[in-house]
């Protein structure tokens, strides 16, 4: 496996990786901080060490972002946006590798991977259109001989900092969009995906040094805590967009806000689905299974609670039993597995204390966690997909762990299945499964859902690029991707036209001369 993915490197133009891999002299940071090992968590080795930036790495890349916006914003938008084009054609050429790159590197399982970078191509060809469709509005002056209008202005650079559970489709969502809009893009990726984020720049560098585009469109600075720090706090970056913890997410909001920034968060989720007994059981497993493994529930969206109406909740819960008896754990790179490892030791032992503190509190395992040993998991980072019945006041209900633990509470009516799935701080993603045109329609009504996604017979993992994403409460208002986002991205600017050959002023005021 280990010769495979050092083709792999190389075929994404990432060579000299042993033994440090520098983001490049011209499109990212020298590396002045040390070096940082990437391990896989599918077989615990390493695959390279990577150079961290420091303070001179950052100070160079953000004075070229300053000098290089002042020459992209000039460029017409829809120019801008062939430039995305061909970023999407760069990674349909180099979806293979760049697929497995992240399954190595991350853990989630190879189709995944790929699914990953689809949802970047997806998100380039959302752009690209949106180059030519960046509109203002116009509006009725009450004065004679004059019109209004507003238009969109880009920000500057945008600051992005990213998870490791999507550690290239999130810089994506941002990236594209940030750069149809006119601004620049400094990357600050999580240190445990390095290397797909080296990977993404080298394929992005490419494409604007084809273009004779200037160094600084697109920077990449590899860190822990440093880099991410600074950006939050320099007042040259007007936007910075943050990808994580809720916990992490507060510190970022108030730094930001401190300075009158802008910052979209996309943070935690505690994402139910409620299964109706007028739903089609069978779909529902479904939905249920990959929602809650998918990532080795390691997704922002991933599905921790089932509500599930009493009348079925026996005979759901068995079914789901033996549905999570057929799931098979293992390297990710091998399609005939379902479920890859967690990232690293220290969200094993997340794991492992959350399954203790849900027995502490209450809760019934139905499918017994633990963490898998022996020669096809020398890693230590595989664990067994697991299920407990719980009431949703629990603690660690409340609690996002990020981890494949599934939690099943049993509901009476659809208000109080409501109440139950709004009753967490986070308001991301939700679902719910049902036939009954009725309950659907209450649970999207203003009385229904009180997430920023809201499904009706599909999971609450995954999205489609054309509509926006984020959630509410503690999952922290932003959005990202499509529908109207790409306004977060810029600056809003009302103009008004006067071409009387008179000044009317405000309320009939006079003021002669």
């Amino acid at each position: 496996m280990q010769t495979d993915i050092q083709s792999v490197l190389k075929n994404l133009g990432i060579a000299d990786i042993n033994p440090a891999y520098s983001t490049g002299s011209t499109w990212g940071a020298k590396g002045s901080s040390g070096t940082l090992d990437s391990y896989s968590p599918a077989d615990g080795r390493k695959i390279a060490a990577v150079q961290l930036a420091g303070h001179e790495d950052y100070e160079t890349v953000i004075a070229r972002g300053q000098t290089a916006f002042a020459f992209w914003r000039g460029i017409p938008a829809p120019k801008r946006g062939d430039i995305v084009r061909q970023l999407g054609d760069a990674l349909r050429d180099h979806k293979q590798d760049l697929g497995t790159l992240v399954s190595y590197e991350m853990g989630k399982s190879l189709q995944e991977g790929f699914g990953e970078v689809q949802e970047m191509i997806d998100i380039c060809d959302f752009a690209v259109g949106l180059s030519r469709q960046l509109y203002g509005l116009t509006m009725h002056s009450e004065r004679p001989h004059h019109r209004m209008y507003e238009q969109w202005h880009p920000l500057g650079i945008v600051g992005i900092i990213s998870a490791f559970n999507f550690p290239v489709a999130v810089w994506s969502w941002n990236a594209a969009l940030a750069l149809v809009c006119g601004n620049v893009c400094v990357w600050k990726p999580s240190s445990k995906t390095a290397l797909c984020a080296i990977a993404c720049q080298q394929i992005l560098a490419a494409v604007l040094k084809k273009n004779e585009m200037p160094e600084g469109i697109s920077s990449l600075l590899i860190s822990e805590e440093l880099i991410g720090n600074m950006i939050n706090n320099d007042k040259r970056i007007p936007l910075v967009s943050f990808t994580g913890s809720t916990r992490v997410g507060r510190i970022v909001s108030a730094a930001v806000a401190s300075r009158f920034g802008k910052s979209i968060l996309e943070l935690g989720g505690n994402n139910a689905i409620i299964v109706s007994k007028d739903a089609d059981l069978d779909m529902s497993i479904i939905g249920a299974v990959f929602g809650a493994v998918g990532t080795a529930g390691q997704r922002c969206t991933s599905t921790r609670r089932l509500i599930i109406h009493e009348d079925i909740y026996e005979d759901f819960k068995n079914k789901l039993v033996k549905a999570y008896g057929q799931l098979r754990i293992g390297d990710p790179l091998d399609q005939n597995n379902h479920v890859g490892p967690l990232i690293d030791q220290h969200a094993v032992e997340m794991y492992t204390k959350a399954i203790e503190k849900g027995k502490a509190q209450g809760a019934r395992y139905v499918v017994e966690g633990g963490v898998l040993t022996g020669d096809a998991y020398t890693s230590g980072c595989y664990v067994k997909p697991c299920i407990a019945e719980v009431e949703n006041h629990f603690q660690i209900v409340q609690e996002e762990t990020f981890a494949p633990i599934l939690y099943l509470i049993k509901y009476k009516t659809l208000e109080e299945a409501i109440a139950l799935q709004n009753d967490v701080p986070q308001g991301l993603s939700s679902a719910i499964m049902t036939l009954n045109l009725r309950e659907a329609e209450l649970f999207l009504s203003a009385a229904g859902s009180d997430c920023g996604i809201a499904n009706v017979n599909i999971g609450t993992s995954g999205a489609e690029i054309g509509g926006a994403f984020g959630g509410e409460k503690e999952t922290g208002g932003g959005r990202e991707s499509g529908s109207d986002a790409w306004k977060g991205y810029m600056r809003r600017q009302t103009n008004t036209i006067n071409y009387a050959d008179t000044l009317p002023l405000a309320q009939g005021i006079k003021f002669d001369l």
